[in-house]
């Protein structure tokens, strides 16, 4: 079967600094533990090789060993937790994505204007949960646009972001519906990643050139459940795996094309198995 590899399927910038700096940390062989702040990324795979290689995860500050070094996950964590970790002593290493990053500086720095914000994200994940410790004023978080029917008032001052993984498509018709009802000017923060827009991208268009689509990458994570939302929306039959060995041949029977993409958290090793055991069928 002929299979069609979407070009930027698997690691984004921020997820490859974040694992650079792990594998610099057990290079270096620190006197303490290493322990990640959750996650580092979402990726179940990834994140069981590194627990073979003696890298424990923690669920909390006060989880941290005496003499640990802690390393803050490519999401990010909120700010209230960077300065309980730092109290503790503990050495830590900050991980987190620089889109994220500057994410969390300029919400910060409009929240010190006084602006409520407008978050479209997902209100449970971890890079929510920080993006929004540095909104010191009141914040909105919502994943569908529907959701702010009947809760925004004309005359206050908000500033509009998104979750770096979010859809770019969705997010300006969230501009203008906001700026359509608000009658002072919203602040728009250009917060997400433009990987994810090249992804998603790709992923359309090699979506509208085969039969089936497989997206390969953890069930946690936020981008990759996006990337196969919007191939399912071009009306392609899609199934999303976290590893070949979930793939099930019986789906492919009939079919002579298949496209593949991957989220950002997606190990090369992993896309190739699933791309080689497609191609064998």
């Amino acid at each position: 079967m002929r299979v069609i590899l979407a070009e930027t399927a698997g690691f984004c910038m921020g997820v490859s600094l974040a694992l650079k700096r792990l594998d610099g940390l057990l290079e270096s062989r620190p006197d303490g533990p290493i322990c990640t702040l959750g996650p580092i990324i979402h990726n179940p795979q990834v994140l069981d090789m590194y627990a073979r290689r003696g890298v424990r995860r923690i669920d909390g500050p006060g989880e941290a060993p005496p003499c640990a070094t802690v390393v803050i996950r490519a999401h990010g964590v909120p700010v209230g937790v960077e300065r309980t970790l730092a109290d503790l002593g503990v050495q830590v290493v900050d991980a987190t994505c620089p889109k994220v990053k500057k994410a969390q500086l300029l919400i910060e720095r409009q929240a010190q204007r006084g602006r409520t914000l407008l978050l479209y994200g997902e209100e449970n994940h971890p890079e929510v949960q920080g993006l929004l410790s540095y909104a010191s004023t009141e914040a909105l978080v919502f994943g569908e646009p529907e959701e702010l029917e009947g809760r925004l008032d004309p005359g206050r001052d908000y500033v509009l972001a998104a979750q770096t993984t979010q859809d770019k498509e969705v997010f300006q018709r969230i501009k203008d519906y906001v700026q359509a009802r608000v009658t002072r000017t919203v602040p728009v923060l250009e917060t997400i990643c433009d990987a994810t827009r090249v992804r998603q991208e790709e992923a359309i268009a090699v979506a509208r050139r085969v039969q089936r689509m497989v997206v390969v990458g953890g069930y946690e994570s936020g981008n990759t459940r996006r990337l196969a939302k919007v191939v399912a929306e071009q009306g392609v039959p899609c199934v999303h795996v976290e590893t070949a060995a979930e793939l099930n041949p019986a789906d492919f029977a009939g079919c002579e094309t298949v496209g593949l993409t991957a989220g950002a958290s997606t190990h090369d090793k992993t896309i190739e198995e699933v791309r080689a055991l497609l191609a064998a069928l």
